[in-house]
C-alpha cells in the first residue's frame, strides 16, 4: 500500500541506482501535486534521477502519473482532430506562433499548453505575455471556447492541469536537473497528453543550443517521446532539427513575436528564412497527422497557401484577441521601448563559421529577457536581434547584432557573451541541414530496442 511508502526511501533507492515501481512513482507525483512532499525531497529525487537515469518503465509510469495528477482536457466536442507541436527548446525558437495558426487555418484544432523560460531558452508564455492584455491562464472552459472560435489556443498549465509538472518543472530549473531525457520526456508528454491530443509533432533540437548537446542523447530523447506517446494512444512523429544557431533573426520576447507576425504576413527576410521553412515543415506534418493532407508534403503546400492568403495571420490575431490581447500593437511601430540599446559590429572579417547557441541563449537571458529564478519577471522588450547568420561573410565593422536590455548598464555582459560565442573563419563552413532525421513509431521503437540491447 502507498500509505507505507516514504519519500526518503525512494530517494535512497534511486540514489543507489534502483528502479522505482509504478506505485512508488505515483506516490512521488501525488506528493508533488498536492504539496505534501517538501521541495527539498523532490529536488533530491530529481538529482538522483538525473545522475542515475530512469528506465523506460519508470519514464512511462512518470509520464502517465503526471498526466493524471490533475484534470484533463477533452477536445472531443470540437469536432476536429486535435494536433499539437512541441519543441525541446532553443534560442529564438518561435515556431509555435506560426504553426498553431497555420494548422488551425487548415481545419485542425491546436490545443497548445506551453511553458515559461527554462535555463538558456525562452518561454512561449513569456513571449505571448509581451502582448498587452494577453491571458495565458485560461480555465478549461475558456480554453475550449477559444479553440471552438479560432481553432488554436496557446495557454499555460492551469491549477487543475498537470499540477505535478508545474512543481517539478520549476524545481528542475533551480537545481540543475533540466538535461535529463527521462525528465524532459515526462514533463513534455504529461502536458501534451493531458490536452487529449489525437496526434503530436515533436521538434527535437540538436547542436550547440540544444539542451542535449550530444546527437545520440537527442536521438534517444526523440525515440523515447515518440514511443511513450504512441503507447499512450497519441500518433506521434519527431523531427530532429538544427539548433546550431538561433532560429530566425530575433531572440527575446516581443521581438520574436514581431518576427513571427512578419513571416505570417508573407515577409521573407534572409535572416528569417530558416524560421519560415521549419514552420512550414512542422505545420505540414501537423496538417497530415490531422487528416487534412495525404502526406506531410501536401500539408506543407497547404500551409504555404494559408500563409499566402492571409488566413494564417488572421487566425493568430484572432487568438490574441480571444485571449484578451491587444492585436493592434503589431501595427504600432513605437511599441518596442527597451531601456538600453547597443549595436555590436563585427570585430573580424570572415565567415561566421560557428555559434555557441547555448552561450547566446545566456546572453539573451542576461539582457533581462529571461529569468534566473522561477517567478522572476522578464522584460518584454529585452533580447537580441541578429543581423548575420552562420555561413554569412561579414566585413569588420559591419553590424552583427543589436542588443536590447532592461537598462543600459546590463548591455556589457551580453555583448561579452556574444563575442565569445561567435567564431569567424576564412573558409565558408559546410551547410547544416535544417531537418536531419524524422522518427516515426517504428523507427523509435527500433532505436530504443537497439539501445536497450
Amino acid at each position: 500500500m502507498s500509505t507505507n511508502l516514504h519519500t526518503i526511501d525512494l530517494i535512497r533507492k534511486k540514489r543507489d541506482r534502483g528502479q522505482l515501481t509504478e506505485e512508488e512513482i505515483r506516490f512521488l507525483v501525488r506528493g508533488a501535486a498536492d504539496n505534501s512532499t517538501p521541495p527539498e525531497q523532490l529536488a533530491a529525487w530529481l538529482m538522483a534521477a538525473w545522475l542515475n537515469g530512469l528506465q523506460l518503465d519508470e519514464i512511462r509510469a512518470l509520464t502517465v502519473a503526471m498526466r493524471d495528477s490533475g484534470a484533463k482536457f477533452s477536445p472531443a466536442g470540437l469536432g476536429k482532430v486535435a494536433v499539437d507541436k512541441h519543441s525541446t527548446g532553443g534560442v529564438g525558437d518561435k515556431t509555435s506562433f506560426l504553426v498553431a495558426p497555420i494548422a488551425a487555418a487548415c481545419g485542425v484544432a491546436v490545443p497548445m499548453i506551453s511553458g515559461r523560460a527554462l535555463g538558456h531558452t525562452g518561454g512561449t508564455l513569456d513571449k505571448l505575455e509581451a502582448i498587452p492584455g494577453y491571458r495565458t491562464a485560461l480555465s478549461l472552459m475558456e480554453f475550449e471556447d477559444v479553440l471552438a472560435r479560432v481553432g488554436c489556443s496557446i495557454v499555460s498549465q492551469t491549477p487543475e492541469l498537470v499540477p505535478a509538472d508545474r512543481v517539478l518543472y520549476a524545481l528542475r530549473d533551480r537545481t540543475g536537473t533540466v538535461e535529463s531525457p527521462g525528465l524532459i520526456c515526462a514533463s513534455i508528454l504529461s502536458k501534451k497528453l493531458a490536452a487529449g491530443l489525437d496526434a503530436l509533432v515533436l521538434d527535437v533540437k540538436t547542436g550547440s543550443g540544444a539542451f542535449l548537446r550530444k546527437r545520440e542523447d537527442a536521438e534517444y530523447l526523440a525515440a523515447l517521446m515518440v514511443a511513450t506517446a504512441e503507447a499512450a494512444g497519441t500518433r506521434t512523429v519527431a523531427l530532429m532539427t538544427d539548433m546550431g544557431q538561433p532560429l530566425g533573426a530575433a531572440a527575446g520576447n516581443w521581438i520574436e513575436l514581431v518576427e513571427s507576425v512578419e513571416v505570417l504576413r508573407g515577409k521573407r527576410p534572409a535572416e528569417s528564412e530558416d524560421l519560415r521553412e521549419l514552420s512550414l515543415i512542422l505545420a505540414g506534418w501537423m496538417i497530415h497527422l490531422g487528416g487534412k493532407a495525404k502526406s506531410p508534403e501536401e500539408g506543407y503546400g497547404m500551409a504555404e497557401s494559408v500563409m499566402a492568403d492571409g488566413s494564417a495571420v488572421a487566425a493568430f490575431l484572432q487568438m490574441v484577441e480571444a485571449q484578451g490581447g491587444d492585436a493592434s500593437v503589431f501595427d504600432q511601430g513605437d511599441f518596442h521601448r527597451p531601456g538600453g540599446t547597443r549595436v555590436v559590429d563585427a570585430w573580424e572579417t570572415g565567415y561566421i563559421s560557428a555559434m555557441d547557441t547555448t552561450m547566446l541563449g545566456w546572453a539573451v537571458q542576461r539582457t533581462g529577457a529571461g529569468r534566473e529564478k522561477a517567478g522572476e519577471p522578464v522584460d518584454p522588450h529585452a533580447g537580441i536581434r541578429f543581423h548575420a547568420r552562420r555561413g554569412a561573410f561579414v566585413e569588420k565593422g559591419q553590424p552583427l547584432a543589436t542588443l536590447y536590455a532592461t537598462r543600459e548598464v546590463m548591455l556589457d555582459e551580453p555583448e561579452a557573451l556574444l563575442r565569445k560565442a561567435t567564431v569567424f573563419s576564412e573558409a565558408k563552413p559546410e551547410p547544416v541541414p535544417l531537418v536531419s532525421a524524422i522518427l516515426t513509431r517504428e523507427k523509435a521503437e527500433g532505436h530504443l530496442a537497439k539501445k536497450q540491447g
